[in-house]
C-alpha cells in the first residue's frame, strides 16, 4: 500500500506534461516564434502532429477540455475549413523537411464530425506532409460511434483508438452526465477488433461523485473482461470556477482526499495484479504493448497527451488550443474556435501564447521527465542547488526519494508523489 501523506497531496503542483508548464506561457511568445521554429526544423527531423477537434455531440459535466457542442453543421464545416488552411500554412513553412512520424487526433470528440470529413482530413494530412506510413491514433466518444465510423477508421488505417469510459457504474455516469452502458463499449471494441485495430485504450477516472472502492472494482471487472491494450486512470479535478459545466456535479458527493487516494492506490494494485505494467503514475499497458516496451527500455516520454512512446523531437499542434513543442520553445494556438477560424481565414499562424526554453529550462525538463517516466534522474548536468535540496529534504525524510550524489531514485512507494518530487526542480512555479 502506498503511504498516505495528506500534506503532500494537498499541495497543488503541475502535471508536468511540459516544462516549463502552461502556467508560464505568455503572449510574448506567439505566432512569430511559431513561424521561426517551423522554418528552422532540420531536414529529416521526425515530427508528430496533434490535431484538435474542439466539438462533442454532447458535453459531459466533468470535462475540462477545450470543447463545445457540435450542434450546427455549418460551424463544424467552418472549423474544418480553418484546419485545412492551417495545415497548408504549416506544411509550407516546414518546406518538406520534416518526416511525419505520427498523427494524433484529439478533442473534444473527433467523431463529432462526419466520417467522410475525417477521411478527407487524413488524406489532406498525408498529402501535404508527403507521408504514407505515419501512425494514426484517435480519441473516440463511444456514444457517437457507429459501424460507419469503424469502417472509416479501418480505411484510414488508424492503429490506435482511445475510448472515454470514465466509469461503468450507472449512478456515477448519471452524476457526471455521461451515460453509456457496458454493452455499448463492448460493441465498439468488437467492431474495431474485427477491422484490424490492434491497440485500444480506455480512459478511466477516480475521484468521481458517488465513487467507492467497490464501484471502481466493478468497473475494473468489466474493463479487464474487454482487455484493452492500454488503460489510463486519471484523477478527476473539480474546478467549477474554471469549468462552469462542472457546477452540475454535486460537490457533496465527491470522495474526500483519503478516499481519492485509496481509489488511486486500489486501481493501481488491481491493474498490476491483472498483468498490466504501471507506466508512470496513471497509465497502464499490457507487457507486449509498445508503451510498456518503451518504459522497460528507458525510452518513455511525456507530453500533453500524457505518457507516450513517441520519440519525435518536434510536435506540431494544429487546431484551436493545440500545443506545439519544439526543443527551444512551446507555443499554444488560440483557444477560442471563432478567433482561431478568423486567424486561419487571414492566412496567419494561430499561436497566441507560449514560452521560450533556455538551455537551463531544457536541462530541468529532462530531469523532470526522467523522474516521472523512469523513477530516477541523473542530475549531473544540473547539479542540485541548495534550493532543490531544501525542497527534496522533506520528501527524503518521508522515504520518497533517495539522493546519492547527483542521482535521484524514487522507491516504489513514491509513485503517487512523483510530481511533488519533480516540483523540486521547477523554477517557474511558486
Amino acid at each position: 500500500m502506498w503511504p498516505y501523506h495528506p500534506d503532500l497531496l494537498a499541495k497543488p503542483v503541475p502535471r508536468y506534461t511540459s516544462y516549463p508548464p502552461a502556467t508560464a506561457f505568455t503572449p510574448d511568445v506567439a505566432a512569430d516564434a511559431q513561424a521561426e521554429a517551423l522554418n528552422k526544423v532540420a531536414p529529416g527531423t521526425p515530427v508528430s502532429l496533434y490535431v484538435h477537434i474542439p466539438y462533442c455531440q454532447s458535453i459531459c459535466w466533468y470535462c475540462g477540455c477545450n470543447t463545445g457542442l457540435a450542434s450546427k453543421a455549418q460551424r463544424l464545416q467552418a472549423y474544418l475549413d480553418a484546419l485545412e488552411a492551417e495545415i497548408a500554412l504549416v506544411a509550407k513553412l516546414l518546406g518538406g523537411r520534416a518526416k511525419l512520424a505520427r498523427i494524433a487526433i484529439g478533442g473534444g470528440s473527433p467523431n463529432a464530425i462526419d466520417p467522410i470529413a475525417f477521411v478527407r482530413l487524413i488524406d489532406r494530412l498525408m498529402t501535404v506532409f508527403a507521408s504514407s506510413d505515419a501512425e494514426i491514433s484517435i480519441e473516440i466518444d463511444p456514444r457517437a460511434f457507429t459501424l460507419e465510423w469503424a469502417m472509416t477508421l479501418a480505411i484510414t488505417q488508424v492503429s490506435r483508438v482511445s475510448f472515454g469510459v470514465q466509469s461503468f457504474d450507472p449512478a456515477i455516469q448519471a452524476a457526471i452526465g455521461r451515460e453509456q452502458p457496458v454493452e455499448m463499449i463492448e460493441t465498439c471494441v468488437a467492431a474495431l477488433r474485427a477491422r484490424g485495430v490492434k491497440s485500444i485504450n480506455f480512459d478511466l477516472m477516480y475521484g468521481l461523485p458517488l465513487q467507492t472502492v467497490e464501484k471502481l472494482d466493478q468497473t475494473l471487472d468489466h474493463v479487464l473482461q474487454v482487455a484493452p491494450e492500454r488503460i489510463a486512470l486519471f484523477g478527476y479535478a473539480h474546478l467549477p470556477a474554471m469549468f462552469p459545466r462542472q457546477k452540475r456535479i454535486d460537490a457533496a458527493t465527491l470522495p474526500d482526499t483519503r478516499l481519492r487516494f485509496e481509489l488511486a492506490a486500489h486501481g493501481h494494485d488491481r491493474l498490476v495484479a491483472a498483468g498490466y505494467q504501471a507506466i508512470g503514475f496513471d497509465h497502464f499497458a499490457r507487457p507486449d504493448d509498445s508503451l510498456a516496451i518503451a518504459h522497460a527500455n528507458g525510452q518513455l516520454h511525456r507530453n500533453f497527451q500524457g505518457f507516450t512512446d513517441d520519440a519525435s523531437g518536434v510536435i506540431v499542434g494544429i487546431g484551436a488550443s493545440a500545443i506545439s513543442i519544439f526543443p527551444d520553445r512551446i507555443i499554444q494556438n488560440e483557444k477560442r474556435a471563432g478567433d482561431y477560424r478568423g486567424l486561419c481565414a487571414r492566412g496567419r499562424l494561430t499561436g497566441t501564447r507560449g514560452v521560450m526554453r533556455r538551455a537551463e529550462d531544457q536541462r530541468r525538463a529532462k530531469i523532470i521527465e526522467s523522474i516521472l517516466c523512469n523513477g530516477e534522474a541523473d542530475c549531473s548536468d544540473a547539479p542540485l542547488s541548495p534550493r532543490v535540496h531544501s525542497r527534496l529534504e522533506p520528501l527524503a525524510k518521508h522515504g520518497l526519494v533517495e539522493i546519492n550524489g547527483d542521482r535521484l531514485t524514487l522507491p516504489a512507494a513514491a509513485l503517487p508523489y512523483a510530481r511533488n518530487i519533480a516540483f523540486a526542480f521547477d523554477d517557474m512555479s511558486q
